[in-house]
């Protein structure tokens, strides 16, 4: 028998003990009146004299972390949502039947202890039990050494575990709700109505990617999980909502990395009368308000690298991003043949008809992406990847669009939006004739939402962020799993005899 096998076989042999002992496993009949910060940060600094002269009781829950027996009494850890306290068990004080169950308490169970505070001599905050229960018996061990695992994978997999094993990775979880609320915060201030559009759409848009697809049967059609709520948005804008977000789920089938997970979090935002000017200035002022509220600076280190979010952020076009940092001449980037020479010498894949355009996008992510650490919004895109944009008054071929990134990494997508009717079934036909030539993340041809347009848009900016990544960034997370509760894993592979 091995070790693990021995210990769930002694697990059992104690919940068969404590069942004959008339001992209920699973109640659900406590009232717990403090935290274990609640108490510490009253408490905390108060000296034993002082504790003594405190006529009040205390009534915690939590997990058992440590135990330490001394015949007649114990020293044990309890953790709960909001951190750990010690509990001092003794025999006289709750009772020879009450310690005689506790002695049969493992790590890892769920316990309820009530009483009053003490320190110990090593000036530990205490509680001094009257009261210790059982509230949920561990059948299987915690693991001993979690914090020391090196198959990260393991922590996606049984998070339950990771969460209580590691308090960091609580405090992570934590931080990210506190960020989408001071979104959401941020938001409604500046009078964004907060919406819901559809997760399962009859067409893919919004964005240039692989949809999920599944099926209703009562419908008899084919529905796809949403690569963006875009469409459904700009029609709200349409009906004269003017001014509205949502935070939620979109789904791409792509591949997954440290940066990429097929199910992710984004708010996308979109407000009548403002261009995408507009929301270079309201996205600095959100994100800076959020580092502010998280970090108390401007300036913190992310991977041990420093980010300073000081403004105005740096502002580079495309081709100027480019130029900036590889050894491109500008007129390689005006000839569709140069600029496919180029790409090619560098070992990028380029197809014959590769539009200009796409091959500059290409370059500039392949040279400069990655060299952009400090926030850099990227502004002027090729029209051929930008179908849902606004063309530049100055430049037809270019639109009024922009990308954030920071630590190479992509963290925004807006522009002034494209309220033209038949311009938007233009750019539909073009990327139409993509997709006939095989690219299955081209947009189709939405005639619904034409047919929108034509009863007249306001001028209006959008822009979608993604909320994992900036939860990465502002909690020092190193991969996007890191800040996604279950991330998408692949299946385990079966064990063979």
């Amino acid at each position: 028998m091995n070790e693990k096998s021995e210990l769930l076989r002694k697990r059992k042999e104690k919940i068969e003990s404590l069942r004959s002992m008339g001992v209920e496993l699973y109640p659900n009949d406590v009232s717990v009146t403090a935290t274990t910060k609640s108490v510490i940060d009253r408490f905390g600094d108060m000296d034993n004299e002082d504790l003594k002269g405190i006529d009040e009781k205390f009534a915690l829950a939590g997990r058992l972390m440590a135990i330490r027996n001394f015949g007649k009494a114990a020293f044990v850890s309890i953790q709960d949502r909001d951190g750990r306290i010690q509990g001092y068990i003794a025999r006289d004080k709750v009772g020879i039947d009450r310690y005689s169950i506790f002695k049969k308490f493992d790590v890892g169970d769920m316990v309820f202890i009530s009483g009053s505070l003490l320190k110990t001599k090593t000036g530990e905050l205490t509680v001094e039990a009257e009261e210790i229960r059982l509230l949920s018996k561990s059948v299987r061990p915690l693991p001993e050494k979690w914090h020391g695992l090196t198959d990260v994978e393991a922590r996606y997999r049984q998070r339950h575990l990771d969460l209580i094993m590691n308090p960091a990775v609580k405090k992570v979880f934590y931080t990210r709700s506190r960020i989408i609320k001071l979104i959401r915060d941020f938001m409604q201030k500046r009078d964004f109505l907060e919406v819901e559009t559809p997760m399962m759409q009859s067409m893919a848009g919004g964005a240039v990617a692989r949809p999920f697809k599944t099926y209703h049967n009562a419908l008899d059609m084919d529905l796809y999980l949403r690569i963006a709520p875009e469409l459904y948005l700009k029609r709200l804008i349409v009906g004269g909502l003017e001014r509205v977000f949502e935070i939620n789920r979109n789904f791409r089938n792509e591949g997954i990395s440290t940066s990429h997970n097929p199910e992710f979090t984004m708010m996308e935002f979109y407000q009548a009368y403002a261009t995408y000017e507009d929301l270079i200035v309201m996205t600095e002022e959100m994100i800076t308000l959020v580092a502010m509220e998280v970090f108390g600076s401007l300036s913190f280190d992310y991977q041990d690298t420093e980010i300073d979010l000081s403004r105005p952020w740096q502002r580079l076009t495309v081709k100027e991003a480019i130029l900036k940092y590889s050894d491109t001449t500008p007129d390689i980037l005006e000839d569709r043949v140069k600029a496919a020479q180029y790409a090619r010498s560098m070992g990028m894949p380029v197809e014959d008809d590769e539009p200009l355009g796409k091959i500059i996008v290409a370059i500039f992510e392949e040279v400069a992406e990655s060299k952009l650490v400090q926030p850099t919004f990227v502004t002027s895109y090729p029209i051929e990847v930008s179908p849902l944009s606004r063309k530049s008054a100055g430049n037809s071929e270019f639109t009024d669009r922009f990308e954030l990134y920071i630590y190479g990494r992509e963290l925004a997508n807006a522009f002034s939006e494209l309220n033209d009717p038949e311009d938007q079934r233009n750019r539909f036909a073009m990327q139409l004739r993509e997709r006939e030539a095989g690219n299955e993340e081209a947009h189709e041809m939405d005639e619904d939402y034409i047919g929108a347009l034509e009863y007249s848009m306001p001028p209006t900016a959008g822009e979608g962020i993604g909320i994992d990544r900036l939860v990465m960034l502002f909690t020092n997370s190193p991969s996007i799993r890191d800040v996604i509760l279950f991330p998408h894993m692949r299946a385990k592979m079966k064990a063979t005899t």
